[in-house]
């Protein structure tokens, strides 16, 4: 084994686990909010917004993450210099980069999963804590804010925190569209050093160990807000 070459690559290394850990970070925290919002259409939404919920959420779990990544950097990418002044824009230098279009799909993708767990969360939320809460006078708001939501998610909270991971290991994705995230660098690595092992090893450790740390920490959140019956 030769890890000579981490004294020359360290500062790409660097580079490609912060691109990595952005991604991961940018799409479950957006991705999360958007889940609310399609959890919430499909429980308690109108009749033609729990099905646009509900095909949205079906369509993007049925097809490969890998597709609509393309779909996005190669279609959508495409005709996004057509619209008039958007290249004398400040908004070019964003766009133009293959790592809004992952962050883009990695978000409303995490988005479609998410969203069927925190449907099942809510639906089991024990009535008699939401009837409580109406008859305390609380608002629909007020219920959601302070009940439903927290209670969904804390029923949730160990089926988020492996839907967490499994993002954590489809970032490398990124690579497809021109992103240098971690797995990128190690691509790059093994065509100049023409190492394949080496490189692959440092990812995998980067990999587990931030898997390890994940699970840790929704362990510990679980273990201080215990479900009460």
């Amino acid at each position: 084994m030769d890890f000579s070459w981490i004294s020359s690559y360290w500062p790409l290394i660097v580079a490609g686990a912060i691109q990595t850990l952005l991604l991961l970070i940018i799409s479950v925290v957006f991705g999360f909010i958007l889940a609310i919002g399609l959890a919430l259409a499909q429980v308690n939404g109108p009749v033609w917004l729990r099905g646009c919920a509900k095909a949205y959420c079906t369509s993007l779990r049925g097809t490969p993450l890998l597709i609509q990544l393309w779909l996005l950097y190669y279609g959508v990418g495409s005709l996004l210099p057509m619209i008039p002044g958007l290249r004398t824009s400040f908004l070019w230098p964003i766009v133009r980069e293959g790592f809004f279009f992952a962050a883009v799909s990695f978000t409303l993708n995490y988005a479609a999963y998410e969203a069927e767990v925190l449907r099942g969360a809510l639906l089991a939320v024990p009535k008699g804590e939401l009837e409580a809460g109406r008859a305390f006078g609380m608002s629909r708001w007020t219920l959601l804010r302070r009940i439903w939501l927290p209670r969904a998610i804390r029923i949730a909270l160990p089926t988020i925190g492996g839907e967490v991971v499994l993002q954590l290991k489809a970032t490398p994705l990124a690579f497809t569209v021109t992103v240098m995230d971690l797995y990128a660098v190690a691509y790059k690595v093994r065509q100049d050093t023409l190492l394949v092992y080496e490189p692959l090893i440092i990812v995998t450790v980067f990999y587990v160990c931030l898997t390890l740390v994940i699970t840790r920490a929704f362990r510990f959140v679980e273990m201080q807000v215990p479900i009460r019956s």
